[in-house]
């Protein structure tokens, strides 16, 4: 299949724009190329890091659809947020430790146990077997029922797992002890949430990123454009619903959007000097450079019959 019929299938079946055809032929197919030279007998797992609006699960779901196509491999997608605890275990957590932490998104919010047992399970699936991957419903902010989870089956070639703070670590203690929006000022006081989130973070390197094998980083421009983002979502959700919601107040998004800002700035500043490749987004949402240069790709001969 040419690569260009490939791209436009895809654009056409998501609803996307030509900007973003553009930017899988001159990148995310080369990066696909990249996975394939990296490719061995084992499962190959790669995390791709974004925030908020910065694309990463459709890159996600671009690079399954075109490795199923061009390579005929077996793969599956995990969100991080599919593996969020239950609200009834958030609440848990809001009643004994500390309140913000019933709000998913930060590490100490996601089931552990849980994504290390998918992981390991999705790398170790052989011919005929099979595994449930869990999925997380936002509309009722909890988990779906274990019987509407996606069951997969047989030997994986490719798993794709993917999450806005995907390969954070933790930050010096001393980065934590000053308060950086509203959020941590009034409601963080003691810096008790700062520090179980910090804390946390240490267990989901060890449990979770530890296991990858490569590392993709979607680079916003900023944390401000996170916000800017993250408003026109919600400008586009109010106007299918046709009424307003929660965060249509600028001064509610502004306090929802402040939970991730700490991270988010961390990640901004550390993360390109530890992942494998880092593209750059311009504020249209569109990757402008990659790091490193990429390699071609080329057809195989299966996906040219």
């Amino acid at each position: 299949m040419p690569f260009s019929r490939l791209v436009d299938e895809f654009v056409q079946d998501k609803g996307l724009t030509q900007g973003f055809a553009e930017t899988a032929e001159r990148y995310y197919l080369p990066l696909l190329a990249l996975l394939n030279k990296s490719k061995q007998a084992e499962p190959l797992l790669i995390g791709i890091n974004g925030a908020q609006g910065s694309g990463k699960s459709t890159l996600a779901e671009f690079l399954a659809y075109a490795a199923s196509e061009l390579f005929e491999w077996q793969v599956t997608c995990l969100s991080l947020d599919d593996i969020y605890h239950t609200k009834a275990e958030r609440q848990r957590l809001a009643r004994e430790i500390h309140p913000l932490l019933v709000t998913r998104g930060v590490p100490g919010t996601h089931d552990l146990e849980l994504g290390e047992t998918i992981l390991k399970g999705l790398v170790d699936l052989t011919s005929g077997d099979s595994i449930l991957v869990p999925r997380f419903n936002k509309a009722v902010d909890d988990q779906y029922p274990s019987k509407n989870w996606d069951k997969v089956t047989g030997k994986q070639d490719l798993i794709i797992f993917e999450g806005w703070c995907l390969g954070c670590l933790p930050q010096e203690p001393r980065e934590i002890s000053r308060p950086l929006n509203e959020l941590e000022k009034t409601a963080d006081e003691d810096c008790r949430w700062r520090n179980y989130v910090n804390t946390s973070i240490e267990e989901y390197q060890s449990r979770l990123w530890s296991r990858l094998h490569m590392l993709v980083m979607l680079k916003v421009p900023s944390f401000e454009q996170v916000f800017i983002w993250r408003s026109e979502q919600e400008q586009k959700l109010v106007e299918s619903l046709g009424h307003s919601t929660e965060l249509s107040d600028p001064a509610k998004m502004k306090y929802f959007i402040s939970h991730y800002e700490r991270l988010t700035r961390h990640m901004l500043d550390n993360l390109p000097k530890r992942a494998e490749v880092v593209m750059r987004l311009n504020e249209n949402h569109q990757v402008y450079s990659v790091e490193p240069d990429l390699p071609t790709i080329e057809i195989p001969l299966m996906a040219q019959e």
